[in-house]
């Protein structure tokens, strides 16, 4: 039985017109049924027979005809809602990752080194606001010739594909370089290093970049000594850092996060928790996530955990699974009903 289904086509359009291409005939124009008055909200009704579909916005100007960078975007018949995208058509089909960045904090007294990760698109289509990734060890997310042993976590090349699959949403990634992470992402030096994220570095970006500001589209995550203090981060501030992703994480070497997690009340987080095994940290993640089972968290909803076996304790692995909290995080998941 035929369906029908909305697309909607967010961009801002400055000549010519969007049309749609679909993959029964990628010949044939889908014309918009309506736009709005500024030009910049197109929406299209396509009726397939199948369960899903492939499409692609087009323009088309005096310049002549102009596909959307990338690959075809996935539309499923099932969908609660209207498929939303904000394509880009003239700049790069990856992600760009920033020079070096100096950041000075009046909290530490010192400079931390940043990197960012934009998404694609990020820079043409300016309607479009992103969630948030801060992460830790940000000299092992992006080049082998930055990384321990040479060993990065390939985060743009993970994010960029992940986008092609249609599985997430397009989000910002603020990589954090270390002073002294045996200090700074420990007790008690993450309460200030803390502070410097929260009340510098966020402000900072949230002020200059197209940010999607709230803590449920903001996540922080590392690994080892780094997902201690994501967690931290997310118990301390919860209405800043809504998602915390830990990877291999060193819980009781140096912090007091069971004790807290133990006599504070539940907060509003969906928290990520992984390890390898053996060894990896695996009995004191296996320890973390059954107390916050036991403080009411919800095993797929709000808390999501996995022990890899053999899985060591190395960027390279970790490396290979950061899909799967970017996935729960991120995700592109229908709502169907109340919230």
């Amino acid at each position: 039985m035929p369906e029908t289904m909305t697309i909607r086509v967010i961009y801002p359009l400055q000549d010519g017109r969007i049309v749609l291409r679909v993959d029964d005939d990628w010949n044939h124009n889908v014309e918009a049924a309506s736009r709005n008055n500024e030009r910049t909200i197109f929406e299209f009704h396509v009726t397939t027979n199948q369960p899903y579909l492939y499409f692609k916005p087009c323009i088309e100007d005096r310049n002549g005809w102009h596909w959307s960078q990338g690959n075809n975007y996935l539309a499923v018949v099932n969908a609660a809602e209207a498929k939303e995208i904000y394509p880009h058509f003239f700049s790069s089909l990856a992600g760009t990752i920033s020079e070096p960045i100096d950041f000075y904090s009046h909290i530490l007294n010192n400079s931390h080194r940043l990197r960012l990760y934009y998404p694609p698109g990020y820079e043409e289509n300016t309607l479009k606001r992103y969630p948030v990734l801060y992460m830790h060890d940000g000299q092992n997310l992006f080049f082998p010739e930055e990384a321990f042993f040479n060993n990065e976590w390939r985060i743009d090349e993970t994010m960029n594909r992940l986008d092609a699959m249609n599985v997430i949403d397009k989000v910002i990634v603020v990589g954090i370089y270390p002073q002294d992470r045996m200090y700074e992402y420990t007790q008690p030096g993450y309460e200030s290093f803390g502070r410097f994220l929260v009340e510098e570095l966020k402000r900072e970006v949230d002020a200059n970049l197209r940010t999607l500001a709230t803590a449920a589209n903001t996540a922080v995550m590392g690994s080892s000594l780094g997902g201690v203090v994501s967690l931290y981060l997310a118990w301390q501030y919860p209405h800043v850092f809504g998602k915390a992703a830990c990877l291999s994480s060193t819980f009781t070497y140096r912090d007091d996060l069971m004790q807290r997690i133990t006599r504070e009340p539940k907060r509003e987080l969906q928290i990520y928790l992984d390890s390898g095994w053996p060894e990896d940290n695996y009995e004191v993640t296996r320890s973390m996530r059954d107390l916050l089972l036991r403080q009411g968290f919800v095993a797929g909803r709000d808390l999501l955990y996995f022990a890899f076996p053999e899985a060591l304790h190395s960027e390279a692995h970790w490396a290979t699974r950061s899909h799967i909290p970017f996935q729960f995080f991120f995700g592109k998941a229908p709502k169907f009903g109340a919230s």
